[in-house]
């Protein structure tokens, strides 16, 4: 398993200053420049993020850049038909990114970095119900730079049952802030999907972080709430959904992480699967357990 790289001292005074500046300010700023019209000002961002993360831009459904009408439109950009075909009969990575993590929970405990634990409770808005579900079970934790596409899509087919939007802070989620800030997915704040599915229940989060204007699901748009408490949507009947595995769930507005969890039992993670390695949507990344 490769070592994670150590942070640095510029990762350190980042994750200090963090702890001090308005983290919602600058995501505040940040969704509106985002969303930025001007043709000149929403270019420029384009072009510098697309050099700088050496975005490839081939891929996308929409490859002229002033086509797009804001930065944010270019940063959740659609890709071409056929770009990422999903795995039959597996279970799928849910976006294109690094795995962080992936494993087995133990002891009602995820690992955040080597050396480095978090709560599953805590990361689950402290609902006993749905932590009983997936104490001793498995999770995957993907991280999404700014060069990857940035929507999110369903493992595995399942229901949509309810979604959570826990308010929290807003770090930044690279693997160096991982190994620096305690609890971190647990800390930041995050929209909690719980879908039923063959294989039992099936929890995507999506982890918002600094810059992260907001996130999105294809049934409710933006999830904002107010900051305090979480907020529930419980979904039943009709107002219930069916994906099948691939299919798109949400989307961030600017990058960040996704942890997918399962009961125990459900499935096997594929051998060879390391944190660091790059995975693409649709990907398989587990074996369920009926396989």
């Amino acid at each position: 398993m490769p070592n994670p790289t150590k942070p640095g001292l510029l990762d350190r005074v980042s994750s200090s200053l963090l702890r001090l500046l308005p983290q919602h300010l600058l995501a505040a700023g940040m969704y509106r420049l985002a969303r930025s019209t001007v043709p000149w000002l929403k270019d420029r961002l384009i072009r510098y993020v697309s050099q700088r993360y050496r975005v490839d831009i081939g891929e996308a459904a929409q490859q002229d850049i002033a086509a797009y009408p804001s930065f944010n439109a270019f940063f959740t950009r659609a890709l071409k038909s056929g770009q990422r075909p999903i795995a039959s009969d597996m279970l799928v990575s849910p976006a294109d990114g690094k795995i962080s993590q992936i494993g087995a929970i133990h002891d009602g405990q995820l690992l955040q970095a080597k050396g480095h634990e978090f709560a599953l409770s805590a990361l689950l808005a402290n609902d006993t119900e749905k932590t009983a579900q997936f104490d001793d079970g498995l999770f995957a934790t993907i991280y999404l730079s700014p060069r990857d596409y940035h929507r999110v899509h369903m493992p595995f087919t399942g229901t949509l049952e309810s979604m959570w939007f826990v308010p929290g802070d807003l770090f930044s989620v690279s693997g160096a802030t991982a190994q620096l800030v305690p609890g971190l997915f647990a800390r930041n704040e995050r929209v909690i999907c719980h879908f039923s599915t063959t294989l039992g229940p099936m929890a995507v989060i999506l982890v918002g972080a600094i810059f992260v204007g907001s996130m999105e699901t294809v049934w409710h748009g933006e999830v904002r709430s107010k900051r305090g408490e979480p907020t529930r949507w419980a979904y039943r009947g009709e107002q219930q959904q069916n994906f099948d595995v691939g299919a798109e769930i949400g989307r961030f507005n600017m990058g960040s992480t996704v942890i997918v969890l399962l009961p125990t039992q459900a499935a096997d993670w594929l051998d060879g699967l390391d944190p660091g390695d790059t995975v693409r949507m649709g990907q398989a990344i587990g074996r369920p357990a009926s396989i």
